[in-house]
């Protein structure tokens, strides 16, 4: 029987019944590539029939807030306390993240059966690692498969697991389909077979994936429509801090955030972030402490910026968990409104701890560690600096205002933040800039 032809984009993963320059979904150009599709045949196909039995919402009300599964603490948090039996979790991050040991862990949390399932590494491989990270399961079972037709069989197999994990969506394929793992149509198809079967039979499903270059999942947008929950566990693989971020959550939040750091023992929740991020904290001129909020949790930051006289006709502009474009906005204004001749420095500014932030309250903070660096005089060590900065010089009031100051207060800070849209920029500046 001939294989049919189908036109699937690489960017949404729309179909279509023949070539076109342009998607005429996410209209993208040049997206569309040509695929190869085996026509079902056989009986295999048969066995993967949804019910069509009607229940009354009464019968089914409540049914799913009784049945989470506790496993790491800050897991749980991003998930709105715990996994949900019957869910699919889709875990995305950079290579080398820490991906493959979040989801060993995970694994020996639940109380359950757990079957692992590594097409990127043999089972050898993923129980040496566990070793090394002292890790212990007797009800842990690992196999090195990437064929979706023997995972079913073997999450089918006797006993019932409690949870199943894929490591990763881009090695598993469908014989069905003859194209290679990891293009559009394998991983979208081995996962909506995999995902049919984590419903029917009320299994928890954790499916890894990789990020591309610009920070989107690897493969379809359709791969996330297919799961409840999409997780990014984000980090420079330089540094030990790493960040669990829930972007989808059928069953819970979406403004919840995770730390972890990363130790010989694997990743180590962090109970402290704020004080994580204040070991190395020394007062010199450019050091001011700010309050960011990931989520709802607000963390006590450093931001320190150096600012040098340039030694070209052109300023340079770098920073380090900042936009640059937002440190360019801080510094037009502070150039505007309080008449410093910014384009004889080359600024640089960093945000300490390996944290990327993109929230306006850190405005009045990149402000503040500039003119400190400038003036070379040190900030009061006893202050925390947030709000936006309005192109009129006006600092703007910010959300969580309140947990911020709570935040600032637990550890004895006192907080800088202009409510009054009236108190001018220059005077915020000359109240926290001063001289030791």
């Amino acid at each position: 029987m001939a294989d049919k032809k189908v036109f699937v984009c690489a960017e949404c993963g729309n179909e279509t019944s023949q070539w076109v320059g342009k998607c005429s979904a996410c209209e993208s150009w040049n997206t569309v590539k040509e695929f190869k599709v085996a026509k079902q045949q056989g009986s295999k196909r048969s066995s993967w029939v949804e019910s069509s039995t009607l229940k009354s919402l009464n019968e089914l009300k409540g049914s799913l807030g009784k049945s989470r599964i506790k496993t790491l603490a800050e897991v749980d948090r991003v998930l709105g306390g715990g996994f949900q039996s019957g869910s699919v979790v889709l875990l995305a991050g950079e290579p080398g993240v820490g991906k493959s040991t979040l989801l060993l862990q995970i694994a020996c949390a639940f109380s359950g059966g757990v079957k692992y399932f590594s097409g990127e590494e043999s089972a050898e491989q993923v129980a040496e690692r566990a070793r090394r990270l002292n890790i212990k399961s007797t009800g842990l079972s690992l196999a090195s498969v990437s064929n979706v037709e023997n995972i079913s069989e073997m999450i089918l197999a006797e006993p019932k697991a409690e949870a199943i994990i894929i490591d990763s969506a881009q090695t598993v394929y469908d014989p069905a389909f003859p194209s290679a793992p990891g293009s559009i149509v394998q991983v979208r198809e081995s996962a909506l077979r995999l995902v049919k079967l984590a419903k029917q039979q009320g299994i928890t499903l954790i499916i890894s994936s990789h990020v591309t270059k610009d920070g989107t999942l690897a493969g379809p947008r359709t791969l996330e429509h297919l799961v409840d929950t999409v997780l990014y566990l984000e980090g420079d693989r330089y540094r030990s801090l790493r960040l669990l971020r829930g972007v989808k959550n059928r069953f819970g939040p979406t403004d919840e955030v995770g730390v972890f750091e990363m130790v010989e023992s694997g990743l180590e929740t962090v109970a402290n972030p704020s004080k994580l991020f204040l070991e190395e904290r020394t007062t010199q001129p450019g050091s001011v402490i700010s309050c960011i909020v990931e989520g709802v949790r607000p963390f006590l930051v450093e931001v320190q910026a150096l600012a040098t006289k340039t030694q070209f006709g052109y300023a340079k502009r770098r920073s380090i968990g900042i936009e640059t474009n937002r440190l360019e906005l801080v510094l037009a204004v502070l150039e505007k409104r309080l008449g410093l001749k910014l384009a004889e420095y080359d600024v640089f500014v960093s945000l300490v701890g390996g944290m990327t932030v993109k929230e306006p309250a850190i405005d009045l903070a990149i402000a503040a560690a500039v003119v400190s660096s400038i003036q070379n005089s040190a900030i009061q060590d006893n202050l925390v600096v947030f709000g936006e900065i309005g192109l009129g010089g006006e600092i703007r009031t910010v959300r969580f205002d309140k947990k911020r100051r709570k935040e600032a207060e637990r550890f004895g800070f006192d907080t800088v933040s202009a409510k009054n849209l009236k108190t001018g920029l220059a005077e915020i500046i000359r109240a926290v800039a001063q001289v030791r």
